[in-house]
């Protein structure tokens, strides 16, 4: 059976599902996205998500062509036609079509695109195993904080590591870990403290890494939002990484080396735990 899909106010077959040659999401990569899990049939910190894709369209001076409510709505929608019990919804909204043109047009109607994806998030194995990663060159464009289509480099980056025989690649600019592919990156130091970059225009300001976060603060862990290098995270008790579709995710070897014992460490256990737990909680 096919999915049912969402496009610019249809529900569809997604066989029966097009948009225009001339959509600049296509020819410029001129949108963004967001992907919300789906635990239970429910949409995990979906609030987050319709926040920071505002907040995306803003900053490329786009429109939504749908209220929060309405996307809610849609959101529901696919889960439900699709029988969604554990997965993801992804969301895809660009300038829209118009002949080829780099300067934007200004009567554009946007498009909206959402499909879903069934999953087994919460018992991925990698939870169980530690994900092993590699170090690229960070070389995306500078506002990485806008969470755009724009990711070949990502997928790059993915290669390269299962190239190497690894999971996913950490991106370092200037000796520093800015963040994974498709994910945010942490370590804990040996003395205990949870360490990840700060948040600016150099990494994305991920809804998972906000959440985890303040239940880190909340079970009294210290956190400090900096830049930690290379060689900090081969010396650390342990590393991890946050995304909507991972959760919390233990990392166990980078470029070749075993972080602390090699083995998922108890900090990312912890907090994996409570984010699971939490956000099931405030699942809408």
């Amino acid at each position: 059976m096919s999915r049912t899909v969402y496009v610019n106010g249809d529900y569809v077959a997604e066989e029966d599902a097009k948009v225009s040659v001339f959509d600049r999401g296509f020819l410029f990569a001129d949108g963004v996205y967001e992907v919300t899990s789906v635990l239970g049939g429910k949409l995990i910190d979906f609030d987050g998500h319709a926040k920071r894709l505002e907040r995306s369209l803003t900053e490329l001076e786009m429109t939504s062509p749908v209220t929060m409510d309405e996307l809610l709505e849609i959101h529901r929608q696919l889960v439900e036609r699709n029988d969604v019990e554990e997965g993801m919804v992804y969301l895809q909204i660009t300038r829209g079509a118009a002949d080829r043109d780099f300067a934007y047009p200004k009567d554009a109607t946007p498009t909206i695109v959402l499909f879903t994806q069934e999953k087994n998030l919460i018992e991925s194995p990698a939870a169980k195993t530690g994900m092993k990663v590699i170090s690229i060159e960070d070389q995306r464009w500078g506002r990485r904080d806008i969470k755009t289509v724009q990711l070949l480099y990502p997928s790059m980056g993915k290669m390269m590591a299962k190239a190497a025989g690894a999971d996913d690649a950490w991106m370092v600019e200037d000796g520093f870990v800015t963040e994974g592919t498709s994910n945010n990156a942490y370590i804990v130091t040996k003395e205990g403290v949870l360490v990840t970059r700060h948040l600016g225009n150099e990494i994305l300001h991920g809804i998972t890494r906000a959440a985890v976060l303040r239940f880190a603060r909340e079970a009294q862990m210290k956190v400090e939002e900096r830049p930690f290098t290379v060689e900090e995270a081969k010396n650390a008790a342990e590393a991890f990484i946050t995304s909507a579709s991972t959760f919390v995710m233990p990392v166990v070897e980078f470029d070749g080396d075993a972080i602390g014992e090699g083995t998922p460490g108890p900090v990312a256990a912890r907090l994996r735990e409570i984010y699971l737990d939490e956000s099931q909680k405030k699942a809408v």
